[in-house]
């Protein structure tokens, strides 16, 4: 591991790993903001007491434990249904549910990146992987590029999600929507890093290339074990278990990750530049709390289950809280062209 990716694990002076003061309040810094634009902002310091800051960054095994197996329950069960049931009228509704529990391990993965998912380090990676493996993201990869947008989260020409399509008309909406822009780019960046094309990708030190690279291929490898196992047996499991049901999901993933940023400030406000989403109890579950966004980008080191209590204090000092993600999608929609907010 390199220090960078130290850094980005070690991200408050309350992290479970062991290092300095000075290098946590670096860490801190840099993984939060861009830390030249936002010495005007506040500091979870300056919001939090230390007491409360310190009770709100703990993670829990046991908390994370039962946040994954419940995630799993619904999967599982949803899953069998879809798999044996001949009512259409249970079988679509549960195909949705099915699917919507693969694409959101994705948040499942966003948590464990961060390392706040389980008080284990190692655990958080393993279920990092995993959770890639049934959402089509790659752990590995995702670290770094994601260590990057929270460092320069909406500032131009740094934030790599800023290369995604932001949607100016209808059409556009309903092609980013569709899932299938995030298809076509996850097939390209397993592509460039199985086969060790990342000098492209600024985020990707040369140092973690080939750890990348290794774990995309090991990824890879397994979907390829799934459908040999699939055409072997002539079933349809690779079909039916993961491509159709992720490929279902994906669309409610999109409708909800497209609210977190977007029409928000291009600056390193995190009270501005990130919305939170105020949803359904079922939705956050499923979400890891993520729709708490503007939280958690102002503190990282927080840990899902405590988002909401910090949301209670935050909420004065936030920008952007909406209620419901059809307002956030409808808002995107009726206006047609995104302009950027200055």
């Amino acid at each position: 591991m390199t220090m960078a990716d130290a850094r980005f694990d070690e991200i408050s002076i309350q992290s479970s790993l062991k290092v300095t003061r000075d290098e946590t309040v670096d860490s801190e810094r840099n993984f939060e903001r861009s830390p030249k634009r936002a010495v005007a902002y506040l500091s979870p310091q300056q919001v939090f007491s230390s007491e409360g800051l310190t009770e709100l960054n703990q993670p829990s095994n046991l908390k994370g434990i039962l946040q994954l197996l419940g995630h799993l329950a619904v999967m599982v069960g949803s899953g069998y249904i879809w798999l044996n049931q001949d009512n259409l009228g249970l079988k679509i509704p549960a195909l949705i549910i099915y699917g919507f529990t693969l694409a959101t391990m994705f948040a499942a993965l966003h948590e464990c990146v961060h390392r706040t998912a389980f008080a284990n380090n190692r655990l958080n990676d393993i279920v990092a992987w995993f959770a890639g493996l049934l959402s089509f993201y790659n752990s590995t990869f995702y670290r770094r590029y994601h260590k990057w947008h929270h460092r320069y989260t909406r500032i131009r020409d740094k934030d790599p999600e800023l290369t995604d399509l932001t949607p100016t008309n209808l059409g556009e909406y309903l092609w980013v929507i569709s899932g299938i822009p995030w298809w076509i780019g996850k097939v390209q960046t397993h592509y460039l890093c199985a086969t060790g094309q990342m000098e492209d990708l600024p985020y990707i030190q040369e140092t973690a290339r080939g750890e990348i690279q290794r774990s995309v291929q090991l990824q890879l490898l397994t979907y390829l074990g799934a459908i040999i196992v699939s055409i072997y047996y002539q079933q349809p499991w690779f079909v039916l278990f993961w491509l159709l049901p992720l490929a279902m999901g994906q669309p409610l993933l999109r409708f909800i990750l497209l609210a977190e940023h977007t029409a928000c400030t291009f600056d390193a406000n995190p009270f501005a530049n990130t919305r939170t989403t105020l949803t359904a109890i079922p939705l956050r579950f499923l979400m890891w709390n993520m729709p708490f966004h503007a939280e958690h980008h102002f503190c990282p080191s927080i840990p899902f289950h405590a988002l909401g209590k910090a949301h209670q204090k935050l909420q004065p000092h936030l920008c952007y809280v909406e209620r419901g993600y059809i307002n956030v999608n409808l808002g995107v929609v009726k206006n047609n062209t995104h302009k950027e907010i200055r």
